[in-house]
């Protein structure tokens, strides 16, 4: 299968799925995409809910793009790249609709930073996390608010600093990055549709703005993960990094 970026609505639901073959890695031209999705689902009327999801079973998300990461040969387009992810939680910090998480298998990187950006999240057993990218010579730097201010610092620290752990779905719920945790995919889905139902029947106005209480004191993270991006972008291009990428060639 392609990569893709959809949207279907059903009882005033927004299902927006995102996949990618290779473990719903993600590239630049899915993020865009799945930014300028999210933004429309935000402005749409006949969405109250929005529902994030990814194709496929074990694999929320594995990141970002491995093969986009090595490419990159200048500041400007590894600030670039790294704003894909920047852009996708500024646009999901800033839609006026509740957005809930689908979390179905393990989450790597950007995909723990899309994870802690919704503002509900339901997960499978399966749904560890991990972030890798201090061992590869750059740090998550662009989803670091959005963990932070969902799981805490001192457990973004431990993540960050053990690189070759998968942390587990019962560590990520004790730390408040998921709600609840299933056994099954199928019973995933049917809270996930309850709840999201539930919340549609709701005023869409008190929705929104408790929604802007939620997201208090984010309102410089434009220019705070733009910042952060440009950091990353230089860090890929220094001789640590290119020395270790080249051995994931």
């Amino acid at each position: 299968m392609e990569a893709y970026v959809s949207l279907t609505i059903t009882n005033n639901v927004g299902y927006i799925e995102f996949y990618h073959p290779n473990r719903n890695s993600m590239p630049s031209d899915v993020l865009l995409k799945l930014e300028q999705t999210i933004t429309d689902a935000g402005s749409n009327d006949s969405i109250k809910v929005i529902v994030l999801k990814s194709g496929g079973n074990r694999t929320f998300c594995a990141g970002a793009s491995f093969n986009e990461v090595i490419a990159i040969d200048n500041e400007v387009s590894g600030k670039q790249f790294f704003l894909g992810f920047a852009n996708v939680i500024n646009a999901m910090r800033k839609c006026p609709k509740l957005i809930i998480g689908r979390v179905q298998g393990k989450t790597v990187g950007g995909g723990v930073g899309l994870a802690a950006a919704t503002d509900y999240c339901l997960a499978s057993k399966f749904a560890s996390i991990r972030l890798s990218e201090l061992s590869i010579g750059i740090g998550p730097f662009v989803i670091e608010p959005a963990v932070s201010r969902k799981i805490g610092v001192n457990a973004m620290s431990q993540m960050t600093i053990d690189t070759e752990t998968f942390f587990s779905v019962q560590f990520a719920k004790e730390k408040g990055l998921y709600a609840e945790v299933f056994e099954t995919a199928e019973e995933l889905d049917i809270a996930v549709s309850d709840l999201a139902e539930k919340l549609a029947s709701y005023n869409p106005e008190a929705i929104t703005e408790m929604k802007k209480v939620f997201w208090k004191g984010t309102e410089n993270w434009d220019a705070l993960l733009a910042e952060r991006a440009e950091m990353s972008g230089k860090l890929v291009l220094s001789k640590f990094t290119k020395k270790t990428l080249k051995r994931f060639r």
